[in-house]
This record gives C-alpha cells, sequence and structure tokens, in this order.
C-alpha cells in the first residue's frame, strides 16, 4: 500500500477530487439560477419546461462523443460531463422546492415592501437548502461514476484512469486499492454533505419531528 501510494495515488485521488468538486459547483450555481428563474416566471418555466424533461432522461453519457468533439479530449471535457449529468436534477429539484414554499413565508417580508432578492435570501434559501442537499447527495454517485468513464480517456491522471491502467497490466492491488480510494473519496463528499446539513438545516428536523409527534 505505502508503494502504491508514492507511485503517484496521492496526484490520481487529487485529479479526480477537483474534477467533481468543480462541476458539482458549476452544476450547483446553474441548477440554482434555472431552478429560481423557473419557479419565479411562469413564462419562463412554460419554455423551459419541456426542454428539461425532454433532456433530463436522455442517458448523458450518450453525449460523451459530442462533448468531446466540442471540447476535445482533455480535462474540460470532464468537468462538462459531470455538469450535465447533475445540473438538469438540481434545476427540477431546486424548482419544485421553491413551489412546495408555503405562500405564507412570504407575507412578512411582503408586508415590509420587500424586493425580489430579499425573498430570494430570506425565504427561498433557507426553504430549499435540505431538498439541495439531498439532491446532491443523489447526484454525487452518478457524477462520480460518470467521471471513471471520462478518465479512461485522453488522460493519464485520475481514478479512472488509474484503476483500467492497473487492470490492464494485471495488477490487481492497484486496481483495488483505486477503487477503495474512490469510496472514500465518495465517503468524504457525503460526510460533508452531512456536516452542512447539519449545521445550517436543524429547523428543518425540528419541523420534521413536531410534525411527526
Amino acid at each position: 500500500m505505502p508503494q502504491t501510494i508514492s507511485e503517484g495515488m496521492g496526484m490520481h485521488a487529487w485529479a479526480s477530487l477537483r474534477r467533481v468538486i468543480i462541476g458539482m459547483i458549476i452544476a450547483l450555481v446553474l441548477g440554482y439560477i434555472g431552478g429560481v428563474l423557473t419557479a419565479l416566471s411562469r413564462k419562463l418555466n412554460r419554455l423551459l419546461e419541456p426542454l428539461l424533461y425532454l433532456s433530463y432522461p436522455v442517458p448523458k453519457l450518450a453525449l460523451l462523443p459530442i462533448v468531446m468533439i466540442i471540447f476535445g479530449i482533455g480535462e474540460t471535457t470532464k468537468v462538462v460531463m459531470i455538469v450535465l449529468i447533475v445540473v438538469f436534477q438540481l434545476m427540477i429539484s431546486i424548482r419544485d422546492a421553491i413551489l412546495r414554499i408555503p405562500k405564507e413565508n412570504f407575507f412578512v417580508l411582503s408586508s415590509l415592501g420587500a424586493r425580489k432578492i430579499e425573498y430570494i435570501r430570506h425565504v427561498i434559501m433557507p426553504g430549499i437548502l435540505p431538498n439541495v442537499l439531498s439532491a446532491l447527495r443523489v447526484t454525487l454517485g452518478i457524477a462520480i461514476s460518470v467521471l471513471f468513464v471520462t478518465e479512461t480517456f485522453g488522460t493519464d491522471k485520475g481514478l479512472g484512469f488509474f484503476i483500467v491502467d492497473a487492470w490492464m497490466r494485471l495488477d490487481y492491488l492497484k486496481m483495488y486499492v483505486g477503487i477503495v480510494t474512490i469510496s472514500i473519496i465518495g465517503f468524504l463528499l457525503f460526510l460533508l454533505i452531512d456536516i452542512t446539513d447539519l449545521l445550517f438545516c436543524r429547523w428543518s428536523k425540528v419541523k420534521a419531528h413536531l410534525a411527526m409527534g
């Protein structure tokens, strides 16, 4: 194991982790913007809803050849594929979460003459955070799976490359170490989401407990 790590495991793990984090952050920003806009604008929602429902079920790995033609086989393609996998589910989850916020939550700000940005900051963002974190949990595993596939093309860095390279050379010890490392990365990212949930969404746990009791 120490020899395997010294031969570049840390470099491969960091390359994969960096791609996942960048892709998830970009998808979260785009998904949040799209979700808010479609929830607050009926006209925009009617325009984008058919596009969302048509594109969401498409297997995103089927788009890999097209993405590779447009962006090449380098780093950008791997991040773009993660974004494509995650962004539509986040956008739909955020839109639906906003539409489920009780109308009375807006009344206080409305009586104070609040602007739309204040509604977003004080009502929408706290109200949808539990749903966003739940969606991130679901999409994170899919993103890591897609990353593994994309890292077998046009790169010499990343755990996908590391695992397949070890498999082709019949070095099964390294292959299993790579698989375990992917699992550890997924575990740490899930743990980060859970910590965020614990720190910022305590109110939702209390609300759920009161509703059950």
